[in-house]
């Protein structure tokens, strides 16, 4: 095992061992305990358990594995692990992103007071007490959100409509306050709130990728929520924008990621398309999750995966200024009506075997009481598809949900049900 062929994996899914395996590095892993499985035991080189989101564990094994058997790389693609693996960089000198830059995008807060100088800057303002609530409301106006500083998939976001949201908000906030967010799939503690400007339009994503401080916009992603919620309904690559708002979005995230100081890496970037054109709501120093990944893959053909771990060995390939697009793909979620019970989920096994199907992830179970959509983690599961284009995509990972894949319900009454794709506005109307 040589030190120059060598990556310290700070956190890790079985597929990105697998895809480091699969470019020839060497994989030290660092895995929770809650996280370690058979498969990442079997795939990594060297394999060192414990809580990798805390540093006084983290430093010590480090400096070890270091010395021996050495490594070139330290680097993490999931959220928990971003920090952590951004101090390796600035300890050893390795090259990689440094913690100052992580921190703005890991740390809403610190995000938007970085930004507090620039044109399009969103008014924010940390969340301490509950007069915060009012006085943010009769200076900067109503909807506002309110969110934690450092979580992700839309866990713990409020929107107050007027002062009279204010009690529920803060009652909220304090018992989501001081919990782990484990009910879902990080290792991240919710402690800090922020309160900013509520940001209008549609919503999209854009995944980059940067290299020597040259951002690369890969894919502009279409994003589905509803006004009631801030659960996600799905995805679609690429997004229908008109060549104009297209352009405006990808000037507004380049010149971003040129203000928060990234260099190198991917990039999973939010926004919103409003009055005021594309204002960003948040970006991640990661790939993207629901799919995403596997959306860009197909339809652009480039694996963000392995471009994040590849690029410190000089193993990711050179992107064009504008990748282009050959089909469409899609995410659609699976919902059912709240109060439901999850009878049985069937299906899983076909629908992965279609040939037009890139990923089945299903996370209801029987037994399961279907919940109020608040957030990512209420929807029942995914399907990821592809299409000759995006409204085929679309379209296709509806008629997936309910004759393949089928999560079968019993409502309070004992009247079954399907679930079924969460409702998108699925027409072929191109956003200008």
């Amino acid at each position: 095992m040589t030190p120059e062929r060598s990556l310290l994996l700070v956190g890790a899914t079985d597929e990105t061992v697998a895809k480091a395996k699969e470019l020839g590095l060497n994989v030290l892993l660092l895995q929770h305990p809650t996280k370690v499985n058979a498969e990442q035991r079997r795939l990594a080189d060297h394999l060192e358990v414990l809580d990798y989101t805390r540093w006084d564990l983290v430093e010590p094994v480090a400096r070890r594995l270091r010395y021996t058997p050495g490594f070139t790389a330290a680097v993490s693609i999931t959220e928990p692990g971003l920090e952590n693996a951004a101090r390796l960089n600035d300890l050893f000198g390795l090259g990689g992103t440094g913690y100052d830059v992580t921190r703005r995008f890991r740390d809403k807060a610190v995000m938007r007071a970085h930004l507090a100088d620039t044109p399009d800057a969103v008014h924010a303002r940390p969340l301490r007490e509950r007069a915060d609530l009012d006085a943010f409301g009769e200076r900067h106006g109503y909807p506002f959100i309110v969110k934690p500083t450092d979580a992700t998939a839309s866990i713990g976001v409020h929107r107050l409509d007027g002062p009279a949201d204010a009690d529920r908000v803060w009652a909220g906030v304090r018992r989501l306050a001081g919990t782990r967010t484990d009910r879902v799939s990080t290792l991240m503690l919710l402690q800090d709130f922020l309160m900013e400007e509520y940001l209008d339009g549609p919503e999209y994503s854009v995944e980059s990728f940067s290299s020597a401080g040259r951002h690369v916009v890969i894919a502009v992603t279409e994003k589905f929520t509803d006004p009631g919620h801030f659960a996600e309904l799905g995805h679609a690559v690429p997004a229908r924008l008109g060549t104009a708002a297209e352009e405006r979005v990808r000037a507004a995230v380049v010149a971003f990621l040129d203000r928060l100081g990234i260099k190198d890496g991917v990039c999973h970037t939010e926004l919103r398309i409003g009055a005021r054109g594309p204002r960003v709501v948040e970006s991640h120093n990661r790939i993207a999750g629901d799919a995403i990944t596997d959306l860009v893959h197909s339809v652009y053909g480039i694996d963000t995966v392995k471009l994040a771990l590849g690029a410190p060995f000089g193993l990711a390939e050179a992107l064009p200024d504008r990748p282009q697009a050959h089909g469409g793909a899609a995410v659609r979620s699976v919902t059912g009506r709240p109060g439901d019970l999850v009878e049985s989920v069937d299906g899983v096994a076909e629908a992965r075997a279609l040939a037009d199907v890139l990923a089945v992830r299903v996370s209801a179970r029987p037994g399961d009481t279907v919940r109020p959509l608040r957030d990512n983690w209420d929807r029942l599961g995914l399907v990821a598809v592809t299409g000759k284009d995006t409204t085929a995509a679309i379209r296709r990972g509806a008629e997936l949900v309910g004759t393949v894949l089928k999560v079968r319900l019993k409502d309070p009454d004992g009247r079954p049900r399907l679930a079924q794709a969460a409702p998108v506005g699925d027409g072929t109307v191109t956003r200008s």
